[in-house]
Parts: structure tokens; C-alpha cells; sequence
């Protein structure tokens, strides 16, 4: 979890109590977005939640050693970059996340009507 500062990004407030007592990978809805909320150790993680190689949903997936696994072809992803292992050859998009006064939010990037009009 790093603190972001973008301004091409929108902060969108986590919906949902983040759970920091144990290991997970579940689903998130945020700003109309299905993303994958991921806990594994001291690492808190939110990913795109579709594995790039087949389309599987990853929310479905497990963590192995600092890597969300998909529940289809079984593609590992780093959760801090988002990198594939070799050789994979793809990856998936991080988000970032942030905590002030004690709420979680997820950055998001402006769409280009956004950036235009916002």
C-alpha cells in the first residue's frame, strides 16, 4: 500500500470494512468497477479482477507466496506489480490504495471526459 499522489487519478472510498486480521482474495465494487481485493500477509493489494490470458475471474483465485493464482489455467500474478510469471508474459493492473483517517480508498484513473470537464 503506497501513498499515491496523481492527479489523474479519483479516489473512490472502499465500500466495505477491509479486513487486516487475515489472508483473502474477494471481490470489490468500486466506481461501477468489479476489482479484486487481495490480503496475503502485511500485503494489501486491489487488482483488475479478470486474468488477462483467458478471462477468468480472479476474485475466485488464491494467493501463493506473494502471487494471485488463477482459478482456470493457474497464471500467477505478483500482487504488488501486477507482473505474470515467466513465461507468461502479461499482467494485471494494480491499484493503487490509500488509508486516511482510517477509511481505505482505491485511485482510479479519470476517464478523458473527466479529465476534460472535471
Amino acid at each position: 500500500m503506497d501513498n499515491f499522489e496523481n492527479d489523474d487519478l479519483e479516489w473512490h472510498k472502499v465500500p466495505t470494512k477491509i479486513d487486516v486480521s487475515r489472508n483473502y482474495v474477494k471481490a470489490l465494487h468500486v466506481a461501477g468497477k468489479k476489482l479484486c481485493l487481495i490480503r496475503e500477509g502485511d500485503v494489501l493489494s486491489v487488482t483488475s479482477s479478470r486474468c488477462p490470458h483467458a478471462g477468468a475471474d480472479l476474485t475466485n483465485g488464491w494467493c501463493e507466496g506473494g502471487k494471485l493464482v488463477c482459478p482456470f489455467h493457474r497464471h500467477k500474478f505478483n500482487i504488488e506489480n501486477g507482473k505474470g510469471d515467466e513465461p507468461q508474459h502479461n499482467f494485471i493492473r494494480i491499484y493503487p490504495l490509500k488509508k486516511e483517517n482510517g477509511e481505505f480508498y482505491v485511485g482510479i484513473k479519470k476517464s478523458l471526459w473527466n479529465k476534460i470537464f472535471g
